[in-house]
């Protein structure tokens, strides 16, 4: 365990921006954590695998990324097993190694990218499946008193992109760890979201497999998402608004093909992508930014981009889309 001063980031956020940390140490145990607590540098941010940040400026005092690493399973049940995964994992590693396993519930997530320690943070979801959806306990640590504490469920007050650790507890605590509960037989499989179901039948898929299922999301995803390593970029930088039938029919008037989803509450979700398409941002370039040209939603750096410009370009985004259409974006990308 290293104490580095004065460290770039570039090579630790997929958005690929200049930004140094005033301190930086990476950490592979909870005793490297505390130790690196105790060297009384403040404030302190946790750096996963910085696939959702934006760096607007340089980060004052020590950034700790997280390096915790170890996939076990806890328990076993006829039907279930707890896998207890260790926070620095990289996400779409553990997926793969559950889709390994034969077991069930992360499939639908694969290629998401990030750390499993951010995981909970943002609640990650794609192709019709959620984190909580999966999800038992968390394991983390109290940055201002080096203290261990276990988060069940309905302590991470889970909802749509959102959790405790963005609101409440946010910059508070480092997980360390994470619990999941997969099906190892009679799997439910979601194939009915986005195009899966067109996919596998392109892959001449007749009988879905966990491992089927997670190469059609893999297909998908790349399809429409550059690679950071080419492009950088966050993948999704907004959240699809959720609101009222009433605002979703006056959007109808002037586009009858509106996309939408229902929600168990009675409203909508619309995608962001469309609201930002139809604003004519898709493929528009501003700088050395843009909107991504085969997907609205995700704004890309196409080469020496500051992280100011990034954030100009979402709140110009923003604006036009509200409006346009009277719906406000909200940012699913951290902005620092």
């Amino acid at each position: 365990m290293l104490l580095r001063e004065n460290t770039p980031l570039l090579p630790y956020n997929t958005f690929g921006l200049e930004a140094q940390a005033a301190h930086f140490i990476e950490i592979q145990s909870v005793a490297e954590l505390n130790q690196a607590l105790q060297s009384g540098i403040r404030p302190v941010f946790i750096l996963g695998g910085g696939s959702n940040i934006l760096l607007t400026q340089d980060m004052p005092g020590l950034v700790v990324r997280n390096r915790i690493r170890g996939i076990s399973v806890v328990r076993r049940f006829k039907n279930r097993v707890w896998v207890r995964v260790g926070g620095g994992e990289v996400w779409h590693d553990f997926v793969q190694w559950a889709v390994s396993q034969d077991f069930g519930g992360v499939e639908n997530m694969s290629l998401i990218p990030g750390s499993v320690g951010a995981a909970p943070v943002q609640n990650i979801g794609a192709y019709g499946v959620e984190l909580k959806d999966v999800f038992v306990n968390l394991e983390a640590v109290d940055l201002a008193t080096g203290r261990a504490r276990q988060f069940s469920r309905p302590a991470c007050h889970f909802g749509y992109r959102d959790s405790f650790f963005k609101r409440e507890g946010k910059g508070r605590y480092c997980i360390t760890s994470v619990t999941f509960s997969l099906s190892t037989r009679q799997h439910r499989l979601n194939t009915s979201y986005g195009d899966i179901h067109k996919t596998l039948e392109n892959m001449g898929v007749q009988h879905p497999t966990l491992a089927a299922i997670s190469e059609a999301v893999i297909r998908i995803r790349s399809s429409k998402l550059p690679d950071p390593a080419v492009i950088g970029n966050c993948g999704s930088f907004f959240k699809n608004p959720e609101t009222d039938r009433a605002v979703l029919e006056r959007i109808q008037k002037t586009h009858p093909n509106a996309p939408h989803y229902p929600l168990p509450d009675g409203r909508v979700k619309i995608p962001a992508g469309w609201l930002i398409e139809q604003c004519g941002w898709k493929g528009k370039r501003v700088g050395n930014t843009g909107s991504y040209e085969k997907q609205a939603l995700v704004l890309v750096n196409y080469g020496g981009a500051t992280g100011q410009e990034v954030k100009a370009l979402a709140l110009a985004i923003i604006e036009s889309v509200e409006k346009s259409f009277g719906v406000r974006l909200e940012a699913e990308v951290n902005m620092i």
